[in-house]
């Protein structure tokens, strides 16, 4: 057992570059994880960190070691927690990102219902805009659109990715009608400044039949949240081009008014990402069963296709 322990703290270590980070994790302090990746070493008869005041960097017998040991120990770490599940219910800490609008729109909302089914089962969820490293953060799943896949981790689709304009009623009398995209460059536009680059993308918009236009939308205004769009379309400051789950509180309520309707970005899909196990561990696999039934039932895909 003490050996299980000192590859814990050794396989931890590695995923994060940090005895402190690792301890964080495993409710250690960072002394008792340094002590044990160092009883590993002396065990073994080989260093597998360079340690620095700042820096943990794996050496090249270390490197080969998480290799090999790495999939097995989560493996058996999952062995574990799902036998534990079989006596009972899935328990553990369940580490989920998401978008921070969408999260509390969406994901939370579901989440008393959850607990409820699942009492064993404690959520850390973090809220937050920008992609996560999965894996070498430590998480169990990640909800969002656009992340790069890497080699490790799967995806199930949850609902369509689009985007649409609008506006509010009261803008909508002040100005000349808007019956076709080239309308817009006469337009005051509330733009998306994207939190991964910075940058404002440069949409094509998709119309009936898989017709092309440009999106040529001067900016009046540029915010790096679809919800805060929304609020300032709603005074009469412009037209909006804002991601479909954050539209359609303010759309179903009458609040905002689409824009171009047969017209809309398609930005790929929302996606529920997780890592590859071949014995997914129990709260995780709950978690995106539960999600999954969830947005059927809500027909959020429906409800987010533009």
């Amino acid at each position: 057992m003490e050996t299980f322990s000192n590859i814990e703290c050794f396989v931890r270590s590695a995923e994060v570059g940090s005895f402190a980070e690792a301890a964080r994790r495993l409710s250690l302090t960072p002394a008792a994880v340094g002590k044990n990746v160092a009883r590993l070493e002396a065990r073994m008869g080989v260093r597998l960190f360079l340690r620095s005041t700042r820096h943990l960097t794996l050496t090249e017998a270390g490197q080969r070691f998480l290799e090999e040991v790495g999939a097995s120990f989560a493996m058996i770490q999952n062995a574990v927690a799902n036998l534990a599940s079989a006596q009972g219910q899935p328990t553990g800490t369940l580490r989920v990102s998401m978008g921070t609008v969408f999260g509390r729109l969406y994901v939370v909302p579901l989440l008393g219902e959850f607990l409820r089914r699942y009492p064993q089962i404690s959520p850390d969820w973090h809220f937050d805009n920008r992609q996560v490293d999965l894996i070498g953060q430590g998480f169990d799943a990640a909800i969002g659109g656009g992340f790069d896949l890497p080699q490790g981790v799967v995806a199930r689709k949850l609902a369509p990715a689009h985007r649409v304009l609008v506006a509010s009623a009261g803008y909508l009398a002040a100005r000349s009608p808007i019956r076709v995209p080239d309308d817009l460059h006469a337009q005051n536009g509330i733009l998306i400044r994207s939190p991964q680059t910075g940058r404002v993308r440069s949409w094509p918009l998709t119309g009936r039949g898989h017709a092309q236009a440009e999106l040529r939308l001067p900016a009046r205004m540029t915010l790096s949240d679809s919800d805060a769009a929304c609020v300032a379309a709603l005074q009469d400051l412009g037209v909006a081009l804002v991601s479909m789950p954050f539209a359609v509180p303010y759309l179903e309520q009458g609040r905002l008014q689409r824009v171009l309707p047969d017209w809309y970005v398609d930005d790929g899909f929302i996606w529920l990402y997780y890592a590859e196990h071949k014995l997914l561990p129990g709260k995780t696999r709950v978690f995106i069963e539960y999600l999954q039934a969830q947005f059927l039932a809500q027909d959020l895909a429906m409800r987010f296709t533009a």
